[in-house]
């Protein structure tokens, strides 16, 4: 039996599916520029001898409907005429899940209009997510579909962390508060680092940086998320690819009287334009970092930025807590740039974090540490896997609630 993890964008779909009882993966695939006339699927899927073969088509795809279609059809030709796998439970990845959803939820009408209901929180994300779940559900019937929230895992956070200080019923009438994303993957590495040191989780804590074009950080007390970077919105907290991060609110307004440009330009500018782009015209780390060692100034003021921004938020976190057992890195630059690290954790050294120079450079996958011996808290690289921690999570409710019917 399988598991099936769907992400659905507003013109991409992005989908991975699990063996039920491993938990491995045994096909992904991602379809890009919906409503296009080259729309295109790039599908991968594992063999019985363990290697991973693909299939890249382009042709003209609609809607998400006819994408689904679409995916199905490939797969289907590369299972090689033998009988689909049996559908155990699909897991929905939901931005916004607001103040509703503490965890994930089977879904059913009364989930879809909760869902609906958010979607002034996340405009661009829950109705792509709500997309795909009804074309899912329309597909597989029978099959219980399971909802992921973003935003459940930092559900824990005392109102203290998450409100903001503006009139309390801006609050109480339109939700305006704090509620953080990337919530898969703060939970995942949170859950493997436990794992790997050999602890309870809900006996660590830790300060996770789930780096990449869209960043954030988390402290999480006992396993439970206490703060995070992100806010109302994705745009708050760390410096993005394309997102500003913190930003003197007043910055929206001046602009806006400066440059006569309407509010919604200007948050387009502060989503889509600002950020590592906006600094030097690349939000591609590899390709700053390579530009910042042949003496591009603002490359590299990019790269300080970026380093300087997650280095403060580390010191904040700390000062939260009030003791740490690791910081984890995680994401594509968290992962895979050597650099960040080393420049995020210079100077640290007064707090307990000292980085290894040989263990953070060398080549290797998994996770790895790369503390120095000296270092009281461990600095852990760990990649994450999103899709594997809903598809697990979608697992757990499932079983769950089968149990209760039983």
């Amino acid at each position: 039996m399988r598991v099936i993890v769907v992400n659905s964008g507003s013109s991409s779909i992005k989908y991975e599916t699990f063996d039920l009882k491993s938990l491995t993966a045994a096909s992904k695939g991602l379809l890009e520029r919906i409503g296009t006339e080259d729309s295109r699927l790039r599908h991968q899927w594992l063999t019985p001898a363990g290697r991973w073969e693909e299939i890249v088509e382009t042709r003209p795809v609609v809607g998400h409907r006819e994408g689904f279609s679409f995916i199905l059809e490939v797969s289907g030709r590369s299972r090689s005429g033998s009988e689909p796998p049996e559908i155990f439970g699909v897991g929905h990845r939901v931005v916004h899940g607001g103040e509703k959803f503490s965890e994930p939820v089977i879904i059913d009408n009364a989930v879809l209009r909760a869902i609906e209901e958010l979607i002034p929180l996340a405009p661009l994300h829950n109705p792509a997510n709500l997309m795909g779940i009804n074309v899912m559900r329309d597909l597989l019937p029978r099959v219980p579909q399971v909802a992921v929230f973003d935003t459940a895992f930092h559900q824990t956070m005392p109102p203290r962390a998450y409100h903001y200080a503006l009139p309390y019923d801006f609050y109480r009438t339109y939700g305006v508060r704090r509620y953080g994303f990337h919530g898969s993957s703060h939970r995942y590495v949170a859950r493997e680092a436990a794992r790997h040191l050999g602890v309870p989780q809900d006996k660590l804590n830790l300060i996770t940086l789930h780096l990449g074009n869209g960043a954030s950080a988390t402290a999480i007390k006992q396993g439970k998320s206490i703060d995070t970077s992100m806010g109302l919105t994705p745009l708050e907290g760390l410096i993005m690819g394309t997102r500003c991060g913190d930003l003197d609110p007043a910055v929206h307004f001046y602009l806006a009287r400066k440059t006569g440009r309407a509010v919604e330009e200007v948050e387009g500018i502060l989503n889509k334009e600002s950020g590592l782009r906006g600094i030097c015209g690349s939000n591609d780390m590899r390709e700053i970092q390579e530009r910042a060692q042949k003496g591009d100034a603002r490359a590299e003021l990019a790269v300080e930025m970026f380093c300087y921004r997650v280095k403060k938020y580390i010191g904040s976190y700390y000062a939260a807590l009030g003791t740490i057992d690791a910081v984890v890195f995680t994401g594509g630059i968290g992962e895979n740039s050597a650099l960040v690290r080393t420049r995020t954790c210079k100077g640290l050294s007064g707090l307990g974090i000292t980085v290894d120079e040989s263990r953070n450079s060398a080549a290797a996958g998994g996770i790895r540490e790369i503390q120095t011996g000296e270092s009281r808290i461990r600095i852990l690289v760990i990649p994450t896997d999103e899709e594997r921690e809903i598809a697990q999570q979608t697992v757990e409710i499932i079983e769950r609630v089968k149990g209760r019917a039983r």
